[in-house]
Protein backbone atom coordinates (compact mmCIF):
# COMPACT_ATOMS: atom_id res chain seq x y z
CA UNK A 1 0.00 0.00 0.00
CA UNK A 2 1.46 3.55 -1.13
CA UNK A 3 1.00 6.78 1.18
CA UNK A 4 -1.01 8.85 0.72
CA UNK A 5 -0.47 12.56 -0.06
CA UNK A 6 -3.58 14.92 0.35
CA UNK A 7 -2.00 17.68 -1.16
CA UNK A 8 -1.97 17.63 -5.23
CA UNK A 9 1.71 17.47 -6.35
CA UNK A 10 2.82 20.09 -8.95
CA UNK A 11 5.84 17.80 -11.63
CA UNK A 12 7.21 18.81 -14.86
CA UNK A 13 6.36 16.29 -17.06
CA UNK A 14 4.52 12.70 -17.49
CA UNK A 15 7.71 10.91 -16.98
CA UNK A 16 7.87 12.54 -13.41
CA UNK A 17 4.18 11.83 -13.23
CA UNK A 18 4.64 8.12 -13.36
CA UNK A 19 7.76 7.65 -11.20
CA UNK A 20 5.78 10.17 -8.47
CA UNK A 21 2.81 7.62 -8.91
CA UNK A 22 5.51 4.73 -8.10
CA UNK A 23 5.88 6.21 -4.91
CA UNK A 24 3.04 7.62 -3.54
CA UNK A 25 -0.84 7.33 -3.80
CA UNK A 26 -1.77 11.07 -4.88
CA UNK A 27 -3.36 13.78 -7.54
CA UNK A 28 -0.85 15.39 -10.42
CA UNK A 29 -0.78 18.59 -12.13
CA UNK A 30 2.01 18.67 -14.97
CA UNK A 31 3.16 21.81 -15.57
CA UNK A 32 4.52 20.66 -19.35
CA UNK A 33 7.92 22.80 -18.66
CA UNK A 34 8.61 26.15 -18.51
CA UNK A 35 5.68 27.37 -20.92
CA UNK A 36 2.94 26.63 -18.44
CA UNK A 37 -0.56 27.40 -19.64
CA UNK A 38 -3.05 29.67 -17.52
CA UNK A 39 -5.14 26.76 -17.88
CA UNK A 40 -2.58 25.08 -15.71
CA UNK A 41 -1.67 28.12 -13.21
CA UNK A 42 -5.55 28.05 -12.57
CA UNK A 43 -5.41 24.39 -11.87
CA UNK A 44 -2.39 25.00 -9.54
CA UNK A 45 -4.42 27.94 -7.73
CA UNK A 46 -7.56 26.01 -7.42
CA UNK A 47 -5.95 22.83 -5.70
CA UNK A 48 -4.04 25.27 -3.74
CA UNK A 49 -7.43 26.53 -2.54
CA UNK A 50 -8.91 23.13 -1.57
CA UNK A 51 -6.46 20.67 -0.81
CA UNK A 52 -2.93 22.68 -0.80
CA UNK A 53 0.15 22.46 -3.21
CA UNK A 54 3.46 20.91 -3.65
CA UNK A 55 5.97 22.05 -6.07
CA UNK A 56 7.88 19.28 -6.69
CA UNK A 57 10.19 20.07 -9.93
CA UNK A 58 13.59 18.69 -11.41
CA UNK A 59 16.76 19.68 -9.43
CA UNK A 60 18.25 21.61 -12.22
CA UNK A 61 18.06 25.50 -13.26
CA UNK A 62 14.80 24.90 -15.14
CA UNK A 63 13.13 23.40 -12.58
CA UNK A 64 14.03 25.84 -10.18
CA UNK A 65 12.77 28.45 -12.65
CA UNK A 66 9.17 26.72 -12.61
CA UNK A 67 9.40 26.57 -8.90
CA UNK A 68 9.83 30.48 -8.97
CA UNK A 69 7.01 31.10 -11.33
CA UNK A 70 4.82 28.74 -9.43
CA UNK A 71 5.25 30.25 -6.28
CA UNK A 72 5.54 34.00 -7.53
CA UNK A 73 1.59 33.13 -8.81
CA UNK A 74 0.70 31.13 -6.29
CA UNK A 75 1.14 31.65 -2.35
CA UNK A 76 1.23 29.50 0.27
CA UNK A 77 2.78 26.63 -1.66
CA UNK A 78 4.66 23.60 -0.12
CA UNK A 79 7.99 22.80 -1.73
CA UNK A 80 10.20 19.35 -1.74
CA UNK A 81 13.05 19.14 -2.73
CA UNK A 82 14.84 15.53 -4.65
CA UNK A 83 18.58 15.42 -4.25
CA UNK A 84 20.67 16.46 -7.58
CA UNK A 85 22.50 13.16 -7.23
CA UNK A 86 19.82 10.69 -6.58
CA UNK A 87 17.71 12.21 -9.97
CA UNK A 88 20.18 11.96 -12.18
CA UNK A 89 21.01 9.01 -14.52
CA UNK A 90 23.18 8.76 -17.36
CA UNK A 91 23.35 13.04 -16.98
CA UNK A 92 19.68 13.32 -17.36
CA UNK A 93 18.54 15.12 -14.50
CA UNK A 94 14.68 14.89 -13.15
CA UNK A 95 12.60 13.48 -11.11
CA UNK A 96 11.56 10.28 -13.15
CA UNK A 97 15.10 9.06 -12.78
CA UNK A 98 14.38 9.28 -8.75
CA UNK A 99 13.73 5.68 -6.96
CA UNK A 100 10.60 4.97 -5.00
CA UNK A 101 12.09 5.59 -1.81
CA UNK A 102 14.07 8.69 -3.00
CA UNK A 103 10.88 10.31 -4.01
CA UNK A 104 9.12 9.58 -0.88
CA UNK A 105 12.07 10.78 1.62
CA UNK A 106 11.86 14.32 -0.64
CA UNK A 107 7.94 14.41 0.24
CA UNK A 108 8.47 13.49 3.69
CA UNK A 109 10.28 16.91 3.81
CA UNK A 110 8.22 19.05 2.63
CA UNK A 111 8.53 22.87 3.42
CA UNK A 112 6.28 25.96 3.21
CA UNK A 113 8.08 29.00 2.40
CA UNK A 114 8.15 31.87 4.49
CA UNK A 115 5.98 35.25 3.57
CA UNK A 116 8.98 37.45 5.18
CA UNK A 117 12.52 35.70 5.70
CA UNK A 118 12.79 34.89 9.19
CA UNK A 119 16.59 35.94 9.23
CA UNK A 120 17.44 33.43 11.70
CA UNK A 121 20.85 32.37 9.94
CA UNK A 122 23.24 35.00 8.58
CA UNK A 123 26.19 34.16 6.16
CA UNK A 124 28.49 34.03 9.09
CA UNK A 125 26.59 30.89 9.98
CA UNK A 126 27.75 29.14 7.23
CA UNK A 127 31.73 30.04 7.42
CA UNK A 128 31.70 28.34 10.24
CA UNK A 129 29.93 25.37 9.22
CA UNK A 130 32.13 25.42 6.27
CA UNK A 131 29.23 25.63 3.96
CA UNK A 132 31.10 28.50 2.05
CA UNK A 133 34.64 29.66 1.68
CA UNK A 134 36.41 26.51 1.12
CA UNK A 135 36.91 23.38 -1.58
CA UNK A 136 33.88 21.62 0.35
CA UNK A 137 31.63 23.92 0.30
CA UNK A 138 29.52 22.93 -2.80
CA UNK A 139 29.03 19.10 -1.50
CA UNK A 140 28.34 20.04 2.46
CA UNK A 141 25.82 22.18 1.26
CA UNK A 142 24.23 19.46 -1.39
CA UNK A 143 24.13 17.40 1.57
CA UNK A 144 23.28 19.67 4.52
CA UNK A 145 20.32 20.43 1.67
CA UNK A 146 19.31 16.94 1.00
CA UNK A 147 18.94 16.31 4.95
CA UNK A 148 17.14 19.96 5.84
CA UNK A 149 14.95 19.01 2.63
CA UNK A 150 15.95 22.30 1.25
CA UNK A 151 18.00 20.99 -1.88
CA UNK A 152 21.39 22.43 -3.35
CA UNK A 153 21.73 25.45 -4.22
CA UNK A 154 24.67 28.20 -4.33
CA UNK A 155 25.97 29.72 -1.11
CA UNK A 156 23.26 32.80 -0.99
CA UNK A 157 20.59 31.01 -1.96
CA UNK A 158 21.13 28.53 0.69
CA UNK A 159 20.92 31.16 3.34
CA UNK A 160 17.83 32.47 1.56
CA UNK A 161 16.43 28.55 1.83
CA UNK A 162 17.72 28.59 5.70
CA UNK A 163 15.60 31.78 6.20
CA UNK A 164 12.64 31.09 4.15
CA UNK A 165 11.85 27.62 5.00
CA UNK A 166 11.72 27.88 8.84
CA UNK A 167 14.72 25.24 9.44
CA UNK A 168 15.24 25.79 12.89
CA UNK A 169 18.60 26.41 14.74
CA UNK A 170 17.43 22.75 16.10
CA UNK A 171 17.22 21.10 12.68
CA UNK A 172 20.62 23.03 11.53
CA UNK A 173 23.07 22.03 14.38
CA UNK A 174 21.29 18.22 14.06
CA UNK A 175 21.94 17.97 10.29
CA UNK A 176 25.53 19.71 10.65
CA UNK A 177 26.30 16.90 13.47
CA UNK A 178 24.91 14.40 10.45
CA UNK A 179 27.00 15.68 8.14
CA UNK A 180 30.05 15.71 10.04
CA UNK A 181 29.83 11.71 11.12
CA UNK A 182 29.09 10.85 7.38
CA UNK A 183 31.49 13.10 6.09
CA UNK A 184 34.07 10.56 5.37
CA UNK A 185 31.76 8.29 3.54
CA UNK A 186 30.69 11.03 0.85
CA UNK A 187 33.71 13.48 0.88
CA UNK A 188 36.78 12.20 -1.03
Amino acid sequence: MLDQIKEVIVVEGKDDESAVKRAVDCEIIITHGFGIREETFKRIERASQTKGVIIFTDPDYAGEQIRNRIEKRVKGCKHAFLDRQEATKKGDVGIENASPSAIREALSKVRTLEIKAVNEFMRSDLVLADLIGNDKAADRRAFMGKILGIGYCNAKQFLNRLNRYGVTRMEFASALETMEKEESLWID
